[in-house]
């Protein structure tokens, strides 16, 4: 199944007292060039959600309408993107969607393993939605996974319909993938284990960064941009 790639990187952070997590620092990279690195393993588009930064290779930037609106609709802007003509090279070829957020250092692995689930699960079991990681501990991580995108297309437009906003700010994720078909996968140790305090940073070896990383204004989200320069769950999940 051909799969393109959403990173969720640009969360508050409130529990690292607002440093991006996509600026911290595993082994002498960010761990938005980590997701990034771990997305290319679908060999389709990728687009981050978050701060439009410098990375190496073509990755579309954009934000939630309005940013900080959380994993729920960072997805669905993702999805947006996914869906303009002509701006990502598969489109029109993708029948699936992987879903990482930015704080795993440890994530391709897994996402290795999710594809090939994926890729070996999509004749026999025609009705399923998506694989989402699940840990040694039995931890669900639906932000560590790959999901029809036919069928996250529908949950997002159905959520959209009902919400007085016509967006999804503040939804839980764990509501918008309820109602879908998932299958839990086991995933090597530590792929799906996530930075959400200073605590969990140490130990997954994870440190600050010295180096300024852009923090968007908390007002209108600005309009897409595409980068391609050459440089460098917990349904409750802050990014």
């Amino acid at each position: 199944m051909p799969v393109d790639a959403i990173i969720l990187a640009g969360g508050r952070s409130s529990r690292l007292g607002g440093v991006a997590k996509a600026s911290l620092l595993h082994d002498g990279r960010t761990l938005l060039q980590l997701a990034i690195e771990a997305a290319r393993l679908t060999d389709g588009a990728i687009v981050v959600v978050g701060p439009d930064v410098e990375t190496t290779g073509p990755v579309r930037f954009v934000r939630e309408h309005p940013a900080f609106g959380g994993p729920a609709a960072a997805i669905a802007a993702g999805l947006d993107v996914l869906r303009e003509p002509g701006s990502l090279p598969s489109l029109g070829r993708s029948r699936g969607v992987a879903i990482l957020a930015c704080d795993m250092p440890g994530a391709a692995p897994a996402l290795a393993v999710l594809l090939e689930t994926a890729a070996l699960a999509t004749d026999p079991e025609p009705g399923v939605d998506g694989w989402i990681a699940v840990d040694a501990g039995g931890r669900d991580q639906p932000l560590l996974g790959v999901y029809r995108s036919d069928a996250l297309e529908r949950r997002v437009a159905e959520l959209e319909a009902a919400q007085p906003s016509g967006d999804l700010t503040g939804v839980a994720v764990r509501h918008l993938l309820s109602g879908l078909e998932l299958r839990r996968v086991a995933v090597p140790e530590g792929g799906s284990a996530d930075v959400d305090t200073w605590a969990d940073a140490a130990e997954l070896g994870v440190v600050a960064s010295d180096a300024p990383f852009p923090t968007p204004a908390t007002g209108p989200a600005p309009t897409s941009t595409t980068t391609t320069t050459s440089s460098t769950p917990r349904s409750s999940h802050d990014r």
